[in-house]
């Protein structure tokens, strides 16, 4: 069986693409970036320790442990100039990374881990894309924000949804900038003995 560690309704939907059954078991962690870490360490580790959160939480509530029971966890930043860009708290602070991100490129940084509910296999996969914004005028920043889409989004933007009229291009992985990376999703699992189209076309 598949623990999906996310309360993410957008990862829900990706893993839909790859796998038919699995379960969703949200992990909260601290997600505070350690002094002087690099992003795709963050990133990395932030995947882990969800993965980590997770099989903790589904030991307390399964007394019946099955082995065979596998995490999946990721994470995604937004980084410019080496700065992650986290979930925004209020306009103020969407409006202070918008502006950064306007007319210029960042990274985007998803990160996954898979692993077996011992800890016993832990794999891990860092995922980096480019994206370029066109010039954001103040105006926008606050009628996106009324729209309520980048509350809950790193770098407070959603590539998959209005936040499209921003961005003039992208390099790297589209659905690891929605929030999964679809390849390198799959290629784990594999990992792990889930094959993603064998799966899917079983009846």
């Amino acid at each position: 069986m598949l623990v999906l560690a996310s309360a993410s309704p957008r990862r829900k939907e990706l893993l839909g693409l790859l796998v038919k059954r699995f379960e969703v078991l949200p992990a909260d962690i601290d997600e505070t970036p350690k002094e002087q870490e690099e992003a795709k360490e963050y990133v990395v580790r932030m995947a882990v320790e969800k993965a980590h959160a997770a099989s903790r939480i589904y030991k307390q509530q399964n007394h019946h442990l099955d082995s065979s029971v596998i995490f999946l966890a990721s994470d995604t930043s937004v980084v410019v100039d080496g700065c992650i860009l986290g979930k925004p708290e209020s306009l103020e602070d969407s409006r202070s990374m918008l502006r950064r991100l306007s007319g210029r490129s960042h990274q985007v940084i998803t990160s996954l881990c898979l692993c077996n509910i011992n800890l016993e296999y832990v794999a891990t996969e860092c995922v980096v894309s480019d994206v370029s914004f066109r010039d954001i005028s103040d105006v926008e920043i606050d009628q996106y924000w009324k729209t309520n889409e980048p509350k809950d989004k790193a770098g407070s933007y959603g590539i998959q949804g209005l936040g499209s009229i921003f961005v003039r291009s992208m390099s790297g992985s589209y659905s690891a900038v929605v929030g999964l990376p679809l390849y390198e999703t799959a290629e784990l699992l594999a990992q792990f003995g889930i094959h993603s189209l064998e799966e899917m076309s079983h009846e």
